[in-house]
């Protein structure tokens, strides 16, 4: 039975459909990555009265930015972030030339850090941290300009293919300059250098922006995902120039704008900068703005039976793009992952009620001791002067006309457990997201006479194991994936030769002939306690080895000292450690010292010594055969000659003349 081939008509229209129905399209996701944003900015609950506290409590904005210096010390403060490890004997040098890379290209190629903290801060504010990886074969193009240039200097450059004349004036001909018209001695040369050289690019999306289809369990075997972001006119024909694109046909590029304004806005409400001439004005023609919708979905659009993943560019019913790809460009992670889902918790989520609850007993608390400071009064009518008492000032006077006329109302005095209150809830915090006065170095009481170095490094540790479990969460899935990614890209992607500077070196890298896949490990520290902790023991470990080695011990060599070494420096914050420790296997053969060398010359003359005795002893022994030798031929020649003489009777001498 043949199968009819869907049409684009009909690929857009499911592509709509599938937006309107996404996980992050204006749903319960996307009103919860709102109120969390506004708790995070400490904006109001919306249930203040006038005249009463509204003070708001900084609760979730305070759990996330103590977990993220924990969490970027764990990626950050090494040099490798992920090592690849090779299948084979066969494979070391491209395993470790392929960890140096990718790293390199995440780092150095890609501002790296910026990318890690946006990640990691949306991950924990907004369920999920969301970035896009790609092979980006945009041109790059710059503008030079040379003045004076000789005939030869002047066809090197020419003969540079990626170099396009724009301006140029020959010797002897007139360039209008800056002090009127002058005369060129050499060549005056405007050109554009174009960069046609692909590169991996990595960028951070932000959560409203991202949509995937609602029984997706991960991103890769997704049957939806979109990322929507607005571009003005000018930059979709820079994008798709093959397309003549005009502002009637696209329409008026506001399809869906509130379906998720009040998300994005969320992020501006606390300054309100998305509100003051927010789209007040007309912009022109060229800056006119567009939702493009990126999408990958699995659809049977060649009509073969078998559902393939393409890529589908959108700008409201018009399709800029549509091909047939090998992957989705993005990765996630989730602090609090949920099993058989793709969205997870996040820190805000866990606590989010505590500061709701922080702030209401505070202003309780507050109101209480404004009416004990400025408390009410019952008055009798007509007996005292109401201005005075409204009017608040030290040593001021009201005029009464009865002594009784004005009377205190009490207020209750502020109970303990209101303060006990405030103390509980700390501790539900500590207990659902891992940060506690002790680890923000906040408790007077933790390292008192009577409280062991061994007490509150226990303590310590179970506070931060739920933030290294979040870490483990990260290392795992988020940040192993973007790394295998990077290398997959790599390797499928660039062929030239690429030479960059690799520990201390500079090495030539060519992707394309690695193997195909290796193994990923994320290097992080997790569950080793504090970086003091770290140290010390490394540190007793360095000692151990070097007793062992004086001790004539074989269980320790150079290269386990080296990397006892190198953990104790990265334990303490330095990240390249080829300035402190050289690497004994990196280190070319020097030959034997002067003293080798003296033992060894002693030891050859004691072998020729022994081997000139040997040739004696021999000599000696050889002659004593022969003497041997000969005294038994004499001795048969005696007895023939008796033989002889007896049968002859006569003398008889054998051999002689």
């Amino acid at each position: 039975m043949a199968i009819e081939k869907i049409t684009e008509e009909e690929l857009v229209s499911r592509i709509k459909s599938e937006i309107t129905d996404s996980l992050g399209y204006g749903d319960t996701i996307s009103a919860q990555r709102e109120k969390a944003m506004e708790y995070y900015h400490g904006l109001p609950f919306g249930n203040e009265v006038e005249g009463r506290s509204q003070f708001v409590d900084s609760t979730v904005q305070d759990t996330i930015e103590w977990i993220k210096p924990s969490l970027m010390r764990v990626f950050a403060s090494g040099d490798e972030m992920v090592k690849f490890d090779p299948h084979g004997p066969e494979d070391v040098k491209m395993a470790e030339q392929a960890t140096d890379y990718v790293n390199y290209v995440f780092t150095k190629d890609n501002p790296g850090w910026e990318i890690m903290y946006s990640w990691f801060t949306d991950a924990l504010l907004s369920k999920n941290g969301i970035v896009k990886v790609w092979w980006d074969e945009t041109d790059e193009s710059q503008r030079e300009e040379y003045k004076n240039l000789t005939e030869d200097e002047l066809a090197v450059l020419l003969n540079d293919p990626e170099v396009e004349v724009i301006e140029h004036t020959a010797p002897g001909d007139t360039a209008e300059g800056a002090y009127g018209e002058m005369s060129s001695e050499g060549h005056h040369i405007v050109i554009k250098r174009t960069n046609y050289n692909g590169r991996i690019r990595i960028e951070n999306v932000p959560p409203s922006e991202f949509l995937i289809a609602r029984d997706a369990k991960d991103i890769q075997n997704a049957r939806f995902v979109c990322h929507r972001v607005q571009k003005t006119l000018s930059e979709l024909r820079e994008m798709y120039p093959d397309e003549d694109l005009d502002s009637d046909e696209l329409g008026g590029g506001e399809e869906d704008f509130d379906a998720f304004s009040g998300e994005r806005s969320a992020r501006f409400d606390f300054d309100e900068s998305n509100h003051f001439g927010f789209r007040d004005s007309e912009p022109e023609d060229a800056l006119k703005l567009y939702w493009l919708h990126e999408s990958f979905l699995k659809t049977d659009f060649d009509g073969d039976g078998i559902a393939e993943l393409r890529k589908v560019c959108t700008v409201g019913s018009k399709v800029l793009e549509n091909d047939e790809i090998d992957a989705v460009p993005f990765v996630s992670l989730t602090p609090v992952k949920i099993p058989h889902k793709f969205f997870g918790l996040s820190i805000a989520d866990l606590v989010m009620d505590l500061q709701l609850m922080k702030s209401t007993l505070m202003r309780n608390l507050m109101d209480n001791m404004y009416n004990q400071n400025f408390g009410r009064y019952a008055v009798l009518e007509g007996q005292a002067n109401l201005d005075d008492l409204l009017t608040q000032r030290p040593g001021g006077v009201v005029r009464v006309k009865s002594p009784n006329a004005v009377t205190p109302l009490t207020t209750p005095p502020l109970e303990p457990y209101s303060f006990q209150m405030l103390e509980y809830l700390d501790g539900v915090r500590e207990s659902r997201a891992g940060v506690s006065k002790m680890s923000q170095g906040m408790n007077d009481n933790a390292l008192t006479s009577h409280t062991t170095a061994t007490a509150v490094n226990a303590v310590m540790s179970a506070a931060q194991s739920r933030v290294e479990l979040i870490a483990r969460n990260f290392a795992e899935t988020g940040v192993k994936d973007l790394m295998i990614t990077i290398y997959t890209l790599l390797y499928k992607n660039q062929d030239k030769q690429r030479v960059v500077m690799l520990r201390n070196e500079w090495v030539p890298v060519r992707p394309d002939v690695w193997n195909d896949k290796y193994d990923c490990t994320v290097s992080v520290a997790l569950g080793q306690g504090n970086k003091d902790q770290q140290m010390m023991h490394l540190s007793q470990m360095i000692q151990f080895a070097s007793q062992s080695m004086q001790g004539g011990l074989k269980i320790v060599n150079e290269q386990n000292m080296y990397n006892l070494g190198s953990a104790l420096v990265k334990a303490m914050g330095f990240q390249n450690v080829s300035d402190y420790l050289t690497d004994p296997s990196q280190v070319p053969d020097q030959g034997p010292s002067p003293q080798e060398q003296m033992a060894q010359m002693e030891m050859q003359i004691k072998h020729k010594e022994l081997e000139i005795k040997a040739a004696d002893v021999q000599i000696k022994a050889q002659k004593v055969q022969q003497d041997a030798q000969e005294a038994a031929v004499d001795a048969q020649l005696k007895v023939a000659e008796l033989q002889l003489e007896r049968e002859q009777q006569r003398a008889v001498a054998i051999g002689a003349t």
